[in-house]
């Protein structure tokens, strides 16, 4: 997959870091000279294309015509808004996301500017304390369909109301499902009829709503306080 990216900031430099050591293919596009030094001592030359992201014939050479990402993180709202609707209405790149500088600015990063997900560090803070405050231990280890479903898990603590009971009869929504079971070091594909056991670890592919049903299912009890 090749992934080209509009700005080479912290943010635009750390992300094309991650994604070359996923083996991905990656050009990320600069134009300050002072971020340029920088970038060289941190990525690959053969990755970086010196120009402004803005031009439409800087995004033709950094060869946007056959990305299957666009990712405009500059430090500009407005420039992040032209990137991703240059993207898809001259180059037609099958995704786009952009980052959102000031939050203010969110209303205008939709479809019109043909912008596919935003990223607004206001919001992912927000998610992050809201999915913290409410999933208790529950860990989110992977988004799908453009967040809609998580990848989970959790550890079955004890007294948890699950322990001893069937996987058909937690009562989980169908948009819930169990999709392993790591007991005693070992990985389980869970039948209907496996139970819960203490100490085990599930993985559950799941939307908000049948994550809040199992995390309350795999919830310690509550001892009372010694008085």
């Amino acid at each position: 997959m090749f992934v080209l990216i509009a700005g080479g900031g912290r943010t635009g430099a750390q992300l094309a870091s991650q994604l070359l050591n996923q083996d991905y293919e990656v050009r990320l596009i600069e134009h300050r000279r002072e971020l340029l030094v920088r970038l060289h001592h941190e990525l690959p030359t053969e990755t970086i294309f010196e120009g402004v992201a803005t031009d439409p014939n800087v995004l033709k050479q950094a060869g946007l015509d056959r990305a299957n990402v666009l990712v405009a993180c500059t430090a500009d709202d407005a420039s992040n808004l032209v990137i991703c609707y240059l993207g898809r209405k001259l180059f037609n790149v099958t995704r786009t996301i952009a980052r959102v500088n000031n939050p203010r600015d969110a209303w205008l990063f939709d479809q019109d500017f043909h912008v596919d997900e935003k990223i607004t560090q206001a919001d992912v803070m927000a998610h992050l304390i809201e999915e913290e405050m409410s999933m208790g231990d529950m860990m989110t280890l992977l988004k799908l369909r453009r967040g809609r479903y998580s990848l989970v898990e959790e550890k079955v603590p004890r007294g948890a109301r699950a322990i001893g009971v069937a996987l058909k009869d937690l009562g989980l929504p169908d948009q819930c499902v169990i999709a392993a079971i790591i007991r005693d070091g070992q990985i389980t594909l869970p039948r209907g009829t496996t139970p819960l056991e203490e100490g085990d670890e599930v993985l559950a592919i799941t939307d908000d709503a049948g994550a809040e049903q199992l995390a309350k299912l795999l919830a310690p009890a509550v001892y009372p306080t010694r008085k």
